[in-house]
């Protein structure tokens, strides 16, 4: 067992926190750091490139990179179609409709699933590459140990004392130059010795070294029976800095160096998910010989400056005190009952660096695990899951000035619509295009798994909101004609797979489910196929409602606009139970303990548009006693959700509780607990990690301050007593407004200048009246919101149950102004009176 001592003297100088590096300040404490090294994968931190993902465990003794590329999965270009669905789809829905549910389900299982001679079909897994390992002769005894992620520079670094030399790793994956750097250096010259090797679990590798590299040949995914035909190479190349270099079997050591930097390079035979005929040895080396050529000083300042582009967009400030001289796990296991403001600004923008790290474009959209996974076979495959997961990945991209990220997303909606396609013809017979609740890098459709989560025809709906919302925020109609088609595709398979169900003759979705949730017991998971679930109605709605305002915004497909309205028309009203709250299933079968991980019937709520405390106030209240009912801890991706759920609900105190729910420490040796959270590197735990949490809550803390979805530009609708003074800068709106500065005291807004990108009329709604910075007044607002960015259709009357007992929404009452803004111009707003 390694022996090692931390001197909180260093530390703390080189955190910045004494006097020998000058005082705070809100840059310096964008470090996640730790005193000793990670004992298990989930302590270790993230690097990455969008394309390439490494884990740095920070061990004196022995370094452990544990590596990813984004294309290295299981499997091989396919479609998971099963024609026969369609035979029995008919019969599937009779059942239903004599509420013959359980029956429905298991035909559903029986006829309308593929199969492989596996069983059921459950996609293909994303897979680890494997390790680097660099082995340090003597450093079992460190002292004065150190390690850190700097969010202002994307690098990990690590640094601790062995007889009275200080050695220190510095790890990027680098943005620009496509490879991982790790640098060694030391405080005396001559001292870098080290041996460094690879491995890996992947069954099909091979592994050499000569001269001044190591090489891992491999190809992904062949184990008991799940082929596999993505090849990979892993080429690593060490450059010395003086000393002697010598080659021993697959291993390479380095004896006496002053310095040493590696550099690992990665490729695959991947082209698209139709296309695998790429050479992945010329691609890894390719990049190797581009790097040698820059050299490390180079590669460092590059990336740098690529990844502050993104990150330094935004800003936000909550305060600092004396917790952040604590190290970040005990921060986390701290924070429910410290004063520690900042960390959920760290955590703000860890979620950040993390999109900027795991999805660029040009690549693939971030996973379950975004780009960072050490198993063949991880949970869930570290797929898409596309009934809230990958979507939530995604709620950050807009809103916190990263729509660069939002990209890989895009592109993968576009290419499952094209699959999507021919499983809407080949299984339901019908136009458009479907996706089920899951796919892979292969961009299957079809549905996975087994019927009661897999029956979800309703994927291409949530995917087209994406569409639509980065329209919202750009107002590039050029975006939006070349998107346009997709969204209608998605539009016509509701319109040509929905029915009618027999009673009211409302058009419904069947089969289908809310998201994973039963409601009736049925081991093993119980029956969740249905029709006209609460979620299935908003989310055709949206769709209907949105590729409206898309072809009215090109001026097209007027008679398709007509199809769209009739059809919209004919959905069901949304319904409040007999509990008070919004259902979640056609029928009031809602049960007040239910305390499912999916809130699926709010999607109403957020991400979209339906219910306003303003403009639907009945269904605001029912909304409210739904999440009430669901209750606060759960699953970390779900607490995420919760968090911007709350902010709509213009509660903040309510969302600051999720979020220390959600920031609470598990699976550590600080700590007993096991469950719902936060591991000690900040990522979410579901348990086990998945990092839609990190992102849902990224979301959440910038829907607490800034609001854009319901016809007007919300300042601070959700502060929580806790962050009574802050600042803020960066955030994005609809209508392509950003925040250029936003200062408060008191919960009160001090400064705020706003930069219109598009023009247009900006209504600016605060709970505190307002005036321009120069003490001139503003013009109240009146009437609808002209600008067409912030159009919203009026959500249906809803359907009340005799036996709900609603309440006043009890949110504050606004202010309104409508200000007229020119492109490129920006406004300044303060407090009315604090001239």
């Amino acid at each position: 067992m390694n022996r090692i001592k931390t001197n909180f003297l260093t530390v703390f100088c080189i955190l910045g926190f004494l006097s020998c590096e000058g005082p705070i300040s809100v840059d310096n404490n964008l470090r996640l750091w730790y005193n000793t090294p990670a004992s298990k994968w989930d302590e270790a931190l993230p690097v990455g490139n969008g394309r390439l993902g490494a884990m740095v465990f920070g061990n004196p003794a022995q370094e452990r990179l544990q590596l990813n590329e984004e294309t290295v999965w299981a499997g091989q270009p396919n479609d998971n179609n099963y024609p026969e669905a369609k035979k029995h789809l008919s019969e599937v829905r009779n059942l239903m409709f004599q509420g013959k549910f359980r029956e429905a389900q298991d035909l559903v299982d029986a006829k309308m699933f593929p199969r492989t001679g596996l069983g059921f079909n459950h996609g293909m897994p994303y897979q680890t590459v494997g390790d680097l390992n660099i082995a340090f002769p003597g450093h079992e005894s460190a002292e004065d140990y150190y390690r850190d992620l700097d969010l202002n520079t994307a690098i990990a670094t690590t640094t601790y004392t062995v007889d009275g030399v200080r050695y220190t790793r510095e790890v990027f994956s680098a943005f620009t130059g496509q490879l991982i750097v790790v640098r060694l250096t030391a405080s005396q010259t001559g001292k870098i010795s080290f041996s460094s090797w690879l491995t890996s679990p992947q069954k099909k590798a091979e592994f050499s070294a000569s001269g001044d590299e190591i090489v891992l040949s491999g190809t992904a995914g062949n184990f008991e029976s799940l082929e596999g035909k993505v090849k990979f190479k892993a080429q690593v190349k060490i450059i010395p800095q003086k000393g002697t270099l010598s080659v021993e079997g697959e291993k390479i050591s380095v004896d006496g160096a002053d310095s040493a930097t590696l550099y690992i390079s990665i490729a695959s035979n991947f082209v698209n998910y139709r296309d695998l005929s790429d050479d992945e040895s010329e691609k890894a080396q390719k990049i190797l010989d581009a790097a040698s050529k820059k050299g490390f000083t180079q590669l460092r300042k590059e990336h740098v400056n690529y990844y502050r582009r993104y990150f330094d967009r935004v800003s936000l400030d909550l305060g600092v005190t004396d917790s952040v001289k604590k190290p970040t796990d005990v921060r986390i296991l701290e924070f429910a009952t410290a004063n520690d403001p900042q960390l959920a600004a760290l955590y703000f923008q860890f979620g950040r660096y993390l999109l900027i790290s795991c999805s660029q474009p040009g690549g693939q959209p971030a996973n379950l695990q975004g780009i960072w996974n050490e198993h063949l076979m991880p949970p869930w495959g570290s797929k898409y899951t596309t009934n809230i997961n990958v979507e939530m990945n995604y709620w950050p991209a807009e809103m916190t000035n990263l729509a660069e990220m939002h990209e890989p997303f895009i592109k993968m909606i576009r290419e499952v619509a094209e699959t999507g396609a021919v499983t809407a013809k080949e299984m339901y017979g019908v136009r458009g295009w479907v996706l089920h609740h899951n796919t892979d890098i292969w961009r299957v459709t079809a549905p996975v798994d087994y019927a009661a989560p897999g029956m979800w025809p309703s994927g291409q709906a949530w995917f087209s909101e994406h569409l639509w919302e980065r329209y919202l925020y750009s107002g590039d109609r050029d975006y939006l004609a070349d998107i346009y088609p997709v969204m209608k595709g998605a539009a016509e398979f509701y319109l040509d797979f929905m029915v009618e169900e027999p009673v009211d003759r409302y058009l419904v979705v069947a089969p289908s489910n809310s998201p994973e949730n039963n409601f009736q017991p049925y081991p093993p998971h119980g029956v969740t196929n249905t029709y006209g679930v609460t979620m299935d109605t908003e989310l055709a709605f949206e769709l209907f409602s949105n590729t409206i305002s898309a072809a009215n915004a090109l001026g097209i497909d007027d008679k398709f606009v007509d199809t769209l309205k009739i059809a919209r028309s004919k959905l069901p009203p949304l319904k409040i139970g007999r509990h008070s709250q919004l259902q979640e299933w056609f029928f009031d079968w809602d049960n007040p303990d239910d305390h499912h991980r999916h809130v699926s019937p709010l999607y109403g709520l957020y991400p979209s548009y339906m219910i306003s405390p303003y403009r639907t106030p009945e269904l605001f209240d029912a909304a409210r006693t739904f999440l009430n009912y669901r209750g606060d801890p759960a699953t970390g991706w779900s607490m995420g959700w919760k968090v911007c759920l709350w902010a709509r609900l213009q509660d903040g105190n309510r969302a600051y509780k999720l979020i220390k729910e959600q920031l609470r420490l598990c699976y550590h040796r600080l700590t007993v607990y096991r469950g719902g959270g936060t591991y000690a590197n900040m990522f979410d735990s579901h348990p086990p990690f998945q990092i839609d949490g990190n992102f849902g809550c990224t979301a959440g803390i910038a829907e607490m301050l800034l609001q854009s979805y319901d016809r007007a530009v919300h300042v601070l609708p959700a502060l929580p007593d806790v962050w009574s003074c802050g600042s803020v800068r960066g955030l994005r709106t609809r209508g392509g407004f950003t925040v250029s500065s936003l200062e408060w005291e008191e919960g009160n807004i001090k400064a705020l200048r706003i930069k219109s990108t598009l023009g247009g009329n900006l209504r600016l709604r605060s709970c505190v009246p307002l005036v321009f910075a120069d003490g001139s007044e503003l013009k109240r607002a009146e009437g609808e919101n002209p600008n067409v960015f912030f159009y919203v259709p009026e959500t249906p009357e809803p359907l009340v149950s005799g036996e709900a007992k609603l309440k006043d929404t009890g949110v504050k009452p606004v202010f309104e102004y409508d200000i007229q803004t020119d492109p490129g111009k920006e406004y300044g707003f303060t407090l009315a009176g604090s001239q």
